[in-house]
């Protein structure tokens, strides 16, 4: 298959660190690979995280009492601090992105989905990198994403990308906890398969998901049932992105 658009989904557990400090390597490196696919011809959306991360980085502590509300005074100051550093990163490979914010609502059929078509396949169309990511500074209750994995999937049916990559901070699926020595990596699922029960071995031991996993799997299996094949793999991982595009066995494949 000719791959000309991809999604790429990063989360936050792969762009900070454990003081939740967004990791600036991290994302140079994430820029690097798109720029090697732009290079072939490949056009990337990045679905971003970590502008909450990057928020509290400028102001620290507040006296906000209320969670949904810091998560705005957060996201409103960290959404441009991420812009900044994705434009100085892509102007250093002579390219250019733009920001793309969305809540669910702006996905309903009319005019709002049109609207985001139109966005994209401008910004596509001039050879900008669109950067996604929730509008959390206005997006709360029946407007909010479950998560970023879930913006991720309606943009990639959007465009009609050819491939969605989730980047986490886990290899891929396993058979039990990543950590354990008899895990095993899963390398690829049809989407009407049953391997919900690996997720559950995992929660049962940890006692929570690792990295959202059962969020991820349910994302990835409904994208693929789309015939839009999706990775989840490991965004720490030096050249993940443009190894998957070149067919190497990384992470997890989801096919329909």
């Amino acid at each position: 298959m000719d791959i000309k658009r991809i999604v790429v989904k990063v989360g936050t557990n792969v762009i900070t660190n454990k003081d939740n400090r967004i990791l600036h390597p991290i994302l140079k490196e994430l820029v690097r690979q798109i720029s090697v696919l732009y290079e072939r011809d490949i056009m990337v959306v990045l679905v971003s995280s970590g502008a909450a991360i990057a928020g509290r980085e400028v102001i620290g502590d507040t006296n906000i009492t209320d969670a949904s509300t810091r998560r705005q005074v957060y996201s409103s100051v960290g959404q441009p601090r991420m812009m900044r550093h994705y434009y100085s990163l892509f102007h250093d490979y002579g390219m250019r992105c733009g920001q793309v914010l969305a809540t669910k609502r702006d996905f309903d059929i009319g005019v709002h989905r049109q609207n985001m078509i139109n966005c994209y396949e401008g910004l596509l169309s001039e050879g900008i990198i669109p950067i996604a990511n929730e509008d959390d500074a206005v997006s709360l209750t029946m407007s909010m994403f479950s998560d970023n994995d879930e913006l991720a999937s309606l943009v990639a049916e959007l465009i009609d990308a050819d491939r969605l990559i989730i980047l986490s901070d886990t290899d891929g699926l396993y058979t039990g906890d990543p950590d354990d020595e008899d895990s095993e990596r899963i390398t690829e699922v049809s989407c009407n398969q049953d391997v919900e029960q690996y997720v559950q071995a995992s929660i049962k031991k940890e006692g929570e998901g690792r990295g959202g996993m059962a969020s991820k799997l349910k994302i990835a299996k409904s994208t693929a049932s789309k015939e839009i094949p999706t990775y989840i793999a490991n965004g720490k991982r030096q050249n993940v992105i443009v190894d998957i595009i070149d067919n190497k066995e990384i992470g997890t494949k989801f096919i329909l």
